[in-house]
């Protein structure tokens, strides 16, 4: 399913009745490829439902560079959705702000946040994670091309 963060709340209430654990994961996702699966199915052991948190086409050039997201948000959410680890991909918005996206969190309340090993904003969602009593799931690298490294392979980057 694919949810607007605006949407949210309204389906949060529902899904907590139903699935106790949550956990929620974040990013771009640009050019999916075996370590992401690898990091959702690890994400998601031991838990009812997964939170895909999709960075804006906005937001990803301005993390990635000029020629990123090779891939359009909407087109990226549909192959996340048609993964089976993830039940739901929340589209975020543009200019969203480190105080937006730790509202956001706090709204989705998960149990866990899964992070890959090395993460460069660790220590932000551990402030996160425990200013809402979730735990920290640390989900060991997988050794693959990245997202970026395909691109430079394609000649796209």
């Amino acid at each position: 399913m694919i949810l607007k963060h605006t949407q949210l709340e309204n389906y949060l209430k529902k899904l907590k009745q139903n699935h106790p654990s949550i956990v929620l994961v974040g990013g771009c996702f640009d050019i999916l490829h075996f370590g992401h699966v690898k990091f959702f199915e690890k994400a998601k052991e031991g838990n009812d439902i997964l939170i895909v948190l999709l960075e804006n086409d906005q937001r990803v050039k301005k993390l990635k560079g000029e020629n990123r997201p090779i891939f359009r948000e909407m087109e990226r959410a549909f192959v996340l959705s048609q993964i089976r680890f993830v039940d739901l991909v929340v589209l975020l918005p543009d200019n969203m702000k480190d105080t937006d996206y730790s509202s956001l969190v706090e709204m989705i309340r998960p149990n866990v946040i899964a992070i890959t090993e090395h993460d460069l904003n660790q220590q932000k969602k551990e402030v996160q994670a425990k200013k809402i009593g979730a735990n920290i799931k640390i989900i060991p690298h997988v050794e693959t091309y990245s997202t970026s490294e395909l691109a430079k392979l394609l000649g796209i980057d």
